[in-house]
């Protein structure tokens, strides 16, 4: 199984079927989303935190209550990613593979732009990705910096970290600049612990990589960013995707791609 030879829906039929691997790779040329399943009382307080945080948040689509697919994902939300992340009054209760018995009618999810979008441009451009390289999940963490609050919804900044020679730091961010739907350019470049990042090898959701002799650590804004906030808001409930387990959605990279 060549994970860069699936269609979406295959992706997502293995996925069903119990594959659990983060999903870097899977589908190039298909933008992956993050998703975050809250109750309706709770989903224009997250929706103005989305569009108060639109780096980490941009969101793709939003469903109907109970809903489970949406425009840009045929599949069934319930099942068709590789893991889920259950959530009760903010706290972490379970990962698991199918949340089909905890899907609720006044369910509304969120589809939220991912960086994985943007890896296969920048592989094409010859601008390495060390995770996929390596074949592990990308590493995340939790920063100093705090998103701007909306109603109940309140949390840290969270990124994605890529290192990248120095010499193509400006080609990296050129070109995520251009798809701002998946988080777009960096947020920062070089020390992290200007983020309030003490250490690289200990990210606090996916796995470390080696930063080599010549590279710089990249940190772009992170989808993982609004389970930080279920974290620190406490919902009643949540359900969103196990960190780099992610949507594969049916519409091309190409379509978030601007001038």
């Amino acid at each position: 199984m060549d994970p860069a030879q699936l269609s979406p829906k295959q992706a997502r039929e293995l996925f069903r079927s119990g594959l659990r691997t983060p999903t870097s790779g899977f589908s190039p040329g298909y933008a992956q989303a993050n998703l975050i399943a809250l109750p309706r009382e709770a989903a224009f307080d997250f929706l103005l935190f989305a569009q108060r945080n639109p780096k980490p948040c941009p969101v793709l689509d939003v469903t109907e209550p109970g809903q489970v697919s949406a425009s840009v994902f045929d599949g069934d939300l319930r099942t068709d990613l590789p893991a889920y992340r259950v959530y009760r009054h903010g706290e972490l209760v379970e990962e698991r593979a199918d949340v089909t018995d905890l899907w609720r009618d006044d369910l509304v999810a969120f589809l939220i732009g991912c960086s994985f979008t943007f890896e296969t441009p920048l592989l094409e451009a010859g601008v390495p990705v060390r995770h996929t390289e390596a074949g592990t999940n990308v590493a995340m963490y939790r920063t100093n910096r705090e998103c701007r609050p909306a109603g109940r919804f309140r949390g840290p900044l969270v990124v994605s970290m890529r290192p990248i020679p120095a010499d193509r730091v400006a080609d990296a961010v050129r070109i995520t600049s251009r798809y701002p739907a998946v988080h777009g350019a960096p947020v920062h470049v070089g020390d992290p612990a200007a983020l309030g990042i003490a250490d690289l090898s200990r990210p606090d959701y996916g796995d470390p990589v080696e930063v080599r002799e010549g590279e710089v650590p990249v940190f772009w804004a992170c989808g993982v960013t609004p389970q930080a906030a279920v974290a620190a808001s406490a919902p009643e409930f949540a359900i969103g995707h196990a960190p780099g387990h992610m949507a594969v959605t049916d519409v091309r990279d190409s379509y978030y791609q601007v001038p």
